[in-house]
């Protein structure tokens, strides 16, 4: 729309009004409204199928036929709709927003909600691909009228003209489109077939391009077959053809009071909670858009859907679908639906249930966080990480009375080892969803105990040593604590299994926090790391906690080279923070460094009057165990 400067200046009172650029309108339709030219045959074939659901309205018995014809240069399209009169053709061809099926004036309000555009713009959006657009229509509302012609071209001008009643002899109306330069790959025969069939292949009428029929039979969730398994073959088949992935299973969805019917498809490989495939959704057999989003829960990202719609609304370009109440209450009902989907593979099919849960456990978890009735069905049926293995939450609580489990997938690393040899039972709740789960248990399992594991509850469980035997170490852990101070890193002496793991190395969540804050203050400007000082806490220092039964330590202990204790100590250190898999600061890395080319140095430093020699062979563990 512009206003033309070369207009008379306006007298007062009277009320202007806007002028139509055609060619930017088309410009505005083809690179901004529409994704692409191959919208205008499916604006043509809506208009169609609407003139011949507004015929039927008025005759229900009237045909309902649509050909289409093309050869590269032009293509007809013709149906046996309701028709137009002059008097339509001016009002509604000729006034761009102006839509009968908005139009209370035409006798058509009661076929209003049947049909599948209602914005006035459809015909326009051929000016993508036609230089120039022939519409000759004859109405069945009066029979009696000539048919009439309207000729449109793409700088604006346009002609009406009442035809011979031979021009068009039965109602109906057939649209003539003449390719503009540069878009007649659009209008070839091929091209016309192929966009006929993805746009209306689930229309109910006869659609023909050419001899071949492109829609009239029905879906393939409305089909009878002789039996379930025909039945999933076929719906794999349609996935395949459709989506272009083999599914792991189908979900048929069924929404009576939304209209609504069709399938979603199990994908066939794990994708992210973050991944958002587009769903595929046709409006009264209409494809509307295989993007649609926010159809499905969130919590549902495995799933994609073909499904056909009678009541959700379709935004104005016809390419997405518009966010109300309804496509909010069709979105609950299809979560619905998907629950009791779940839940009844639980209760009679647990081969697809295991199947499904192998690859998309993580959407069945997340659902699960939410819907007690659904984490109560599944917990039998959902992996989680634990110190006996892989297990459901169900065996694991048949186990453990009390179910620990960690927050971080570095602190079950720091305690599975240990916990496992102490009979403690722990859960990886580091994993997406897990540790929401295993705080729910006891809701759906009465008399489970939940309990988080911290670093302390690991330390007491593990035994104490002989106040003797500790006393008589006080020299080596006091050097012990010296050399790892500088590190935030206590020293404790405790006696666990199994005796090949010589040192244990355990922090809390807060005292990591509190080592990133101190590193990103010394690699911070002066504001930042006076703002960062601030928020200095007393979070607890990390722990290394030596093996007493280790004859490792034993031999450490009893070394009278103090540069070497510390070398060994920072060594053990070294070993425990690379089993606990945490990421290492620079001055771990400048540690295990420093720790190893010592350690080496040590080995092959040649001895007074003699060759360089290996370490001396240790000798045996009281008990008789080699190192």
């Amino acid at each position: 729309m512009h206003w033309n400067p070369e207009e008379p200046e306006i007298a007062p009172h009277t009320s202007p009004t806007f002028q139509v650029d055609l060619r930017g309108l088309v410009d505005l339709l083809s690179h901004h409204l529409y994704s692409s030219p191959r919208v205008y045959l499916r604006e043509l074939l809506q208009n169609a199928v609407d003139a011949l659901t507004a015929r039927r309205a008025l005759d229900p018995d009237a045909p309902a036929t649509v050909r289409i014809h093309a050869d590269g240069t032009t293509l007809r399209i013709t149906d046996t709709g309701i028709g137009l009169t002059e008097t339509d053709v001016h009002t509604l061809l000729a006034t761009i927003g102006r839509s009968s099926k908005r139009d209370t004036t035409h006798g058509l309000e009661t076929a209003r909600t049947e049909f599948l555009g209602q914005f006035g713009i459809g015909l326009l959006a051929c000016f993508v691909v036609a230089a120039e657009i022939r519409v000759v229509s004859r109405s069945a509302r009066t029979p009696d009228a000539p048919p009439v012609e309207w000729r449109a071209h793409d700088d604006g001008s346009y002609t009406v003209t009442p035809l011979h009643h031979t021009a068009h002899p039965e109602p109906g109306t057939t649209v003539h489109l003449t390719a503009r330069p540069g878009t007649t790959d659009w209008l070839t025969h091929d091209h016309a077939l192929t966009l006929a069939r993805h746009y209306g292949n689930l229309l109910p009428h006869d659609i023909r391009v050419g001899q071949e029929r492109v829609a009239g039979a029905p879906a393939v969730w409305d089909r009878a077959f002789p039996s379930p398994e025909d039945r999933r073959t076929a719906l794999a088949g349609h996935c395949r053809e459709t989506l272009g992935f083999t599914p792991l299973d189908a979900i048929e969805l069924d929404v009576p009071l939304a209209g609504l019917r069709g399938v979603a498809y199990v994908l066939p490989s794990q994708v992210s909670p973050a991944h958002r495939a587009g769903h595929r959704v046709h409006l009264k057999g209409m494809l509307l858009t295989e993007r649609a989003d926010g159809l499905l829960p969130d919590w549902a990202f495995f799933l994609r859907c073909v499904l056909d719609t009678d009541t959700l609304r379709p935004t104005a370009s016809r390419e997405s679908l518009y966010e109300d109440e309804a496509l909010a209450a069709v979105r609950e009902a299809l979560g619905r639906a998907v629950r009791d989907w779940l839940a009844g593979l639980a209760a009679s099919e647990p081969e697809r249930l295991r199947r499904l849960l192998s690859v998309h456990h993580l959407g069945v978890k997340s659902l699960a966080r939410h819907d007690d009735g659904i984490l109560a069905a599944m917990l039998p049926w959902l992996p989680f990480e634990t110190t006996d293995g892989q297990l459901s939450l169900d065996e694991f609580a048949r186990r453990h009375p009390v179910v620990h489990f960690t927050r971080t997938v570095e602190e079950f690393r720091q305690v599975a080892a240990i916990a496992a040899a102490q009979g403690i039972g722990v859960v990886n709740g580091g994993h997406t969803y897990d540790c929401a789960l295993v705080e729910r248990l006891p809701s759906v399992l009465p008399g489970t105990l939940a309990a988080e594991l911290d670093a302390d509850t690991v330390t007491d469980r593990l035994d104490p040593v002989a106040p003797d035997d500790e006393l008589a170490l006080t020299g080596f852990l006091s050097a012990a604590r010296a050399t790892l101070d500088p590190l935030d890193c206590d020293v404790v002496l405790r006696a666990y299994r199994p005796l090949t793991l010589p040192a244990l190395l355990l922090d809390a969540r807060e005292g990591r926090h509190e080592q990133a804050r101190a590193e990103a203050a010394e690699q911070a400007d002066d504001l930042w790391a006076g703002i960062l000082g601030s928020l200095r806490g007393s979070a607890p220092r990390a722990r290394l906690v030596l093996n007493h039964h280790s004859p490792l330590v034993r031999r450490i202990s009893a070394l009278d080279d103090p540069r070497l204790t510390a070398t060994a100590v920072e060594a053990l250190y070294g070993q425990a923070l690379l089993m606990a898999r945490r990421p290492l600061r620079p001055a771990d890395n400048a540690l295990l460094d420093r720790t190893f080319l010592g350690l080496l140095d040590r080995s092959v430093r040649p001895r007074p009057g003699g060759s360089a020699h290996a370490a001396d062979p240790a000798p045996e563990h009281p008990s008789g165990e080699d190192r």
